[in-house]
């Protein structure tokens, strides 16, 4: 019996990932954990019977109490209450779901408890990867993506030696707006950027499709995840998602990972590795797909996915303004007070106005973060 807690439930992973267990029945959940989606959470609940479940505020702690008082369940909440989450005695694996920054203290402080960790918050390792990975290390914890893209480079690597790398090929869809330029894209409306071509996920992770940025993250991601030189990191434009990622060797072979775009695959193999069981998944239906096809990425009119590079290339908590900025950035454009075009102009003057720090903490980490959210504010 695997015993898991799920950070961020109500979310697109988490629920995907209580998918998963609801069709397997050899996990249990421990914890559960949401913002403030207190009726879903409830649902969830009663469905798995966790331990422990957290909410973000007391007021909603509070609500969630009385909407399951006939369970047998500690409710909590804040920071406190995800972090107890991820360290419960019994718990093996901690699924990081969440969304935003706030997943670093829970992740750091699950692996100082020696739990392994399901990855799916790119924030963890874009903004803490010099942190994380050598702790990881430390503690002897395994990080396990979840990511589609990280997952299908891991699967790839499987029995191969790492000193053998030549480069990663960091599949990308194109988002909606594949090989639109500026002009085409002046007017485009939120509704617009949610209609993701392949994959169904949640709203702001669909916006960082649409620019470009998620690329972004995942070329940060995967250099602290699989320890890898940033030039090594090469994206390629992918339109029907069906090689997730690739991994090119020293003597030219190329491993790939191929399937229907469907996230509980890497979530299930995050959770078994290195078993895989079955998967009630779509198929790949290489005769009705007849086809695939390649291209480069686009730095002009998709200035986000460069300036990604030119954040991790100055490294310390470059990267942090990078990620703080597109996440008011986004949620600005979603509230429909910027246009598209504005999310790369505004991650571009933050990572320019933020004080260059070579080494940062954690506590350094999050005051950037603050320090850029409120230079966004200030002028939006």
């Amino acid at each position: 019996m695997k015993i898991i807690s799920v950070l961020g439930s109500t979310g697109s992973i988490g629920t995907q990932t209580l998918d998963v267990v609801r069709k397997n029945k050899d996990i249990q959940v421990a914890a559960l954990t949401a913002g403030t989606n207190v009726r879903l959470l409830a649902e969830q609940i009663r469905e798995f019977q966790p331990r422990l479940s957290c909410v973000a505020t007391k007021e909603l702690a509070e609500e969630l109490k009385l909407l399951v008082a006939d369970c047998n369940v500690k409710i909590t909440y804040g920071m406190e209450g995800i972090i107890e989450a991820a360290v419960l005695e019994e718990v093996q694996i901690v699924v990081t779901a969440v969304v935003g920054m706030m997943g670093i203290r829970p992740t750091i402080e699950a692996i100082r408890a020696g739990k392994d960790i399901a990855l799916a918050n790119k924030e963890t390792l874009v903004t803490a990867g010099h942190i994380i990975m050598p702790l990881a290390k430390e503690h002897h914890v395994r990080i396990l993506p979840v990511d589609s893209e990280h997952s299908a480079i891991f699967q790839s690597l499987n029995g191969e030696k790492h000193a053998q790398i030549e480069k990663i090929l960091l599949t990308a869809s194109g988002g909606p707006f594949r090989g639109r330029t500026k002009e085409e894209m002046a007017d485009i409306q939120v509704e617009d950027a949610l209609k993701h071509p392949n994959w169904a996920m949640g709203r702001k992770i669909t916006i960082d499709s649409a620019t470009m940025v998620n690329k972004g993250l995942e070329v940060m991601e995967a250099k602290w995840l699989f320890d890898v030189e940033l030039k090594d990191v090469c994206v390629v434009v992918h339109p029907q998602s069906v090689i997730h990622s690739m991994v090119q060797f020293v003597d030219g072979g190329i491993m790939a990972q191929l399937g229907s775009p469907d996230m509980r695959l890497p979530i299930q193999y995050a959770l078994y590795y290195p078993d895989r069981k079955y998967l009630d998944t779509k198929r790949l239906d290489f005769f009705a797909l007849k086809s695939m096809t390649f291209e480069a990425p686009d730095p002009v009119n998709f200035r986000g996915l460069g300036l990604a590079y030119e954040a991790a290339q100055k490294g310390g908590n470059i990267p942090t303004a990078f990620n703080a900025a597109n996440e008011k950035a986004v949620a600005l454009f979603l509230d429909k007070r910027i246009r598209f075009l504005e999310i790369p102009e505004i991650i571009e003057y933050a990572m320019e106005e933020t004080a260059y720090q070579e080494n940062p903490s954690v506590e350094e980490i999050l005051a950037t973060e603050r320090a850029v959210y409120e230079l966004i504010e200030s002028r939006w």
